[in-house]
Parts: structure tokens; C-alpha cells; sequence
């Protein structure tokens, strides 16, 4: 990837800029999850995506006036907004029924997912350490989502590994269509894409409920603004200086955010299985997306 700086002052930028990221991701966890007491989920959704199109038309509009092979771009677009469409719905539905920060660990399997995936797509076998990766994350998730002494998981918890699955393939399909795509067009035909299917089933999927109050409006000017259009804004820009594992490292602070914003705000604690299932759940993480840069990488990667 080329870099249009050099110097180690950009890369430092770039990757504070990351850890940012992570923090507005992580942090939105508790606010969503209390605002939902006040608005249906669809509703929610389709509210969050169409500000977060409209920013973004925007702030990239410019950049997107001529999207090169269009008819490529649009079918990225439309394809990662339908995957990126899920994901939010299973991981905000899952949110009315499993804590914030078991959210945002079991959301974090999807960086994990993506090599695995991808072995399904290019054909090529994940290496040992990728491996040991989902078995410590897979452990990991069981001590964290088994509840009590039976071995069963909860709704909500479910829910949320579809939505991990949901981002995962959201990731191999951006992988795909933004080599040599319009980058400004892709971004913002998919957000579209998202508001457009929200606004589509948000009347008859489930029942409308809207109640306004002051931590619904928070959530949705945090979330369509910050946690979408500006969290996009500064990810495309910031891996210019940082490559995509190094991206994914930093992302993995995600539920670390989500687990100590859930603890500020409402004093939420882990237990001493559920902190250990954390801390495997991030080895794995870690173990998956540490990939010698010398080594012939992966195409998911």
C-alpha cells in the first residue's frame, strides 16, 4: 500500500487514529444497548445508516463523482452493505438479550473468521498459528457464554456470533472489490445500501416503537456519526500508514473498550471465567492476526 508520508510521526497518526476507532466502537456498546429501551431495532438502524449515508455523501461526495468501473463498485457496494447489514442487525438484537461486553468480545471473533473464511474462498488451509488462534478464541467463547453449569448459550449470545460471521464476510467482500475500486463510491453505496434495507423492514419485521428521549438521541448522533461516518472516515485514512494486520491488532481493543466503558458507566464485572475466556479470546485474536510480513500472506490477510 502506498504511503503518501514518510517518517514515523504519520504511522504514530495513523495508528492513534485506530485506537480512536476502537474506542468509539467499543464505547457504543452500552449507549446502543440502553437506548434500545426506547426504540424498536430496525427503526434504530435505519436512523443510525441513513444519517450516517447522508455524512458521508458529504464528506465523500466529491471523491465518488466518478466511480470508475461502476458497475463493479455498485455490486461491492451492495454486497458489503448487505453483509454489513446483518452484522448490525444481528449484533444490535443480540444487545437486548447478552451484556455489553460480551458483545463486543464475542463481536471480536470475527477477526479471527476471516482467515478462515477466506481458506474457504482462495482455497488455501489456515497456518498452525491461525489454527491455535480459533481454538484458544473458541475456548475462549465458551467460558465466556456458558452460563451457570449446563453448557448451553444464551439468545443474545448467539445472535452475536452470527454477527461476527456477518462481519467477517463484510471484510473478504471489501477485500475483494476494493482492488482497484473507487474507495469514496464503495463507501458510501454501502452504508446506503445498509439504510435502505433498515428502512425496508423496519415498518413489518418487527413492531415500530419509538419513544423519545434524550439517550435516544445521544446513541444516534454517536453511532451514525461518529461510530460509522467518522470511524470510516479516519480507518480509510489511516491505512495509509498502517498495514492490515497491524489494523486488525488495534482493532482487537474493540471489546477491551466495550468491556471498561461497560464498567465506568453501570460497574459491570467479569467473573473470574468470563475475564479468563476474555483474555483468551484476545490471545486468540492476537495469535491469528500475527502474521510475519516476510511470509507469503494470506489472500485474506
Amino acid at each position: 500500500m502506498s504511503r503518501v508520508e514518510s517518517g514515523a510521526a504519520p504511522k504514530l497518526r495513523a495508528e492513534m487514529s485506530l485506537v480512536v476507532v476502537a474506542f468509539i466502537w467499543g464505547a457504543s456498546f452500552v449507549i446502543v444497548k440502553e437506548a434500545l429501551d426506547d426504540i424498536s431495532t430496525l427503526l434504530f438502524l435505519a436512523l443510525r445508516f441513513t444519517l450516517a449515508a447522508a455524512a458521508l455523501a458529504v464528506i465523500l461526495g466529491p471523491n465518488a463523482k466518478r466511480p470508475g468501473r461502476g458497475v463493479r463498485d455498485l455490486r461491492g457496494g451492495v454486497l458489503a452493505g448487505t453483509c454489513l447489514f446483518a452484522g448490525y442487525v444481528l449484533q444490535t438484537f443480540g444487545l437486548k438479550y447478552t451484556s455489553p461486553s460480551k458483545t463486543g468480545f464475542l463481536t471480536g471473533l470475527y477477526i479471527p473468521l476471516v482467515p478462515i473464511l477466506g481458506a474457504f474462498v482462495y482455497r488455501k488451509a489456515p497456518r498452525l498459528t491461525e489454527v491455535a488462534g480459533i481454538g484458544a478464541a473458541g475456548l475462549g467463547m465458551a467460558l465466556m457464554t456458558v452460563q451457570g453449569s449446563a453448557w448451553s448459550m444464551g439468545r443474545g449470545d448467539l445472535l452475536v456470533i452470527g454477527c461476527a460471521f456477518a462481519y467477517a464476510l463484510h471484510i473478504l467482500v471489501l477485500a475483494h472489490f476494493t482492488r482497484g475500486g473507487n474507495i469514496a463510491f464503495l463507501s458510501i453505496a454501502q452504508i446506503a445500501t445498509a439504510a435502505a434495507l433498515s428502512l425496508a423492514t423496519c415498518g413489518w419485521a418487527e413492531p415500530v416503537r419509538f419513544r423519545p428521549s434524550g439517550r435516544v438521541w445521544v446513541a444516534l448522533a454517536v453511532t451514525s456519526l461518529l461510530a460509522t461516518a467518522l470511524a470510516f472516515s479516519l480507518q480509510t485514512w489511516a491505512q495509509q500508514y498502517s498495514s492490515a494486520t497491524r489494523t486488525a491488532l488495534i482493532f482487537a481493543l474493540e471489546p477491551v473498550f466495550a468491556w471498561l466503558t461497560s464498567f465506568a458507566l453501570s460497574g459491570e464485572l467479569l467473573t473470574a471465567r468470563a475475564t479468563l475466556g476474555a483474555v483468551l479470546i484476545l490471545a486468540g485474536i492476537v495469535a491469528v492476526e500475527w502474521k510475519p510480513a516476510a511470509v507469503g500472506m494470506h489472500p485474506s490477510g
